[in-house]
């Protein structure tokens, strides 16, 4: 009789066992995660989010300032959260390993900062493990899915001794190991510098679907004193006209837009006229080949560009771009930038031509050409002096058609001889502040061309120790 009930308790028990194990398993397959992430400057909190394999995962997203975004590229997650516009993300973690997620909205200067991790362990397998109580062979110890029952099979009770102790979480990568690999995976548009330096292109790169504006403005008084002019004449002409700022000025704008974190497109106008060009449009397409990260030593981009006068419906001139960078430290960076420019002179427009003069000096101008293309060799470099403030500079040397002033050179009879070019190549610097989605750029510059085939050499005519002010602004639209 009495193994008889134990024979009834020990089936009993293995009955209790079974079914616990079955709920316990359908709970386990049903996890649910919920976290609340807070989004600030420059950081996200949590800045690990910790879940197993299968879990259903619900992220609650929050703003404690400006708007911002949380992306997750290989779970396709890509969400603006704002400080009055809560966000939801919901998705099932199908796939083990570490994820970085980022902020996908500009929002400040240290944006290229705020990452985090989301690590997805493997599944938590909601297996059975039961022992006897030694004490009394009637009680049963069961553990599943996180969670401990005694049933004793003489009283037909079970009751709940609590969950088991937290199970260690996968260790989270140092602050270092983490920042490592964000510079081995940098987002496109984050690189600390912008996409000019005064007039030399840079490689950054243009973001995915990003829309971005460029305007500058050149002015056309030189600052320092102009040959003949004594120190009271050049205080008086400086002061009277506020620096030049009461000069004629150019004012060019462009756009560019991301295809893709590698490609971009650009337009871009000028207005200068004078002899040889006016109002010139350049179309062109750029390609982001490298970051300045893991094994790559530079940035690098390229790009091709097509420049037409009067709107681009007639003297075009075709561009071909390579722009390079390398950071010395976290605060420089230097820059080179060679570029072909060809028909940069095409049907001699710069040359001397015979309807100028009077008598025309015949043999003079067919003894003088300027050539038909161009080359330029940019370099240049940015300083950071603050988070948000670099000084900035560049200098562009350029072979073969140089633009410049062609004079006559006349005899003692006063005959035109021959000509000569007054090529002077450009040189700019400036300071250069950062603010969000704006740049805003203080120039000194001895040019007002700003296209690819024409900010290489001074169109103002005025040697490198000379200078007129301008300013860039760069804003992201998109």
């Amino acid at each position: 009789m009495k193994v008889s009930i134990r024979k009834h308790g020990f089936a009993s028990a293995c009955s209790a066992i079974l079914l616990l194990g079955l709920y316990c398993t359908a709970m386990a397959q049903s996890k649910e995660v919920n976290v609340i992430v807070t989004a600030k400057q420059f950081e996200f909190v949590p800045r690990v989010i910790t879940v197993h394999k299968g879990d259903k995962v619900k992220l609650t997203l929050k703003s404690d300032d400006v708007m911002h975004g949380f992306a997750i590229d290989e779970y396709k997650i890509n969400q603006r959260v704002g400080p009055d516009q809560p966000a939801v993300v919901s998705f099932t973690a199908d796939r083990e390993g570490r994820f970085r997620f980022y902020c996908s909205v500009v929002c400040g200067d240290d944006h290229d900062k705020m990452t985090g991790e989301l690590v997805v362990a493997p599944s938590q397998e909601p297996g059975v493990q039961v022992a006897f109580d030694q004490n009394d062979p009637n009680v049963v110890i069961v553990e599943s899915a996180g969670q401990r029952v005694r049933i004793d099979t003489r009283t037909k009770t079970v009751t709940n001794l609590g969950p088991l102790s937290a199970p260690a979480q996968p260790p989270a990568e140092p602050a270092a190991a983490v920042a490592m690999k964000d510079e081995t995976h940098p987002r496109a548009g984050t690189e600390p510098y912008d996409y000019r330096l005064v007039n030399l292109p840079t490689p950054k790169s243009v973001p995915k679907h990003s829309l971005n504006l460029y305007f500058t403005h050149r002015f056309s008084e030189v600052i320092g004193a102009e040959p003949g002019e004594t120190g009271g004449q050049h205080l008086s002409r400086i002061s009277n006209d506020l620096l030049g700022l009461d000069s004629f000025s150019v004012s060019s704008l462009g756009f560019s837009y991301g295809i893709t974190d590698k490609l971009y497109a650009f337009v871009y106008r000028s207005p200068i006229c004078q002899t040889g060009l006016c109002k010139t449009i350049e179309l062109g397409l750029g390609y982001h080949v490298l970051d300045e990260a893991g094994k790559s030593p530079l940035a690098l981009s390229v790009q091709a560009s097509v420049e037409g006068d009067y709107n681009f419906t007639e003297r075009y001139v075709e561009n071909i771009q390579v722009m390079m960078e390398r950071s010395v430290t976290k605060y420089v960076h230097l820059f080179f930038s060679p570029a072909a420019h060809i028909n940069s002179n095409g049907e001699g427009r710069f040359d001397p031509q015979a309807q100028n003069f009077f008598p025309p000096p015949v043999a003079a101008i067919k003894s003088f050409r300027l050539g038909q293309n161009s080359g330029s060799f940019g370099f240049g470099a940015d300083v950071r002096i603050r988070p948000t403030v670099s000084l900035v500079f560049e200098f562009t040397p350029n072979t073969g058609f140089k633009l410049g002033n062609v004079v006559p050179v006349l005899d003692s009879a006063g005959t035109i001889v021959g000509f000569r070019n007054q090529y002077e190549p450009e040189i700019g610097f400036g300071i250069q502040k950062r603010i969000g989605k704006h740049v805003f750029t203080l120039a000194f510059t001895n040019t007002q061309g700003t296209t690819s085939s024409r900010y290489a050499t001074s169109t103002l005519f005025i040697p490198p120790n000379n200078y007129v002010i301008g300013f860039n602004i760069y804003r992201r639209l998109l």
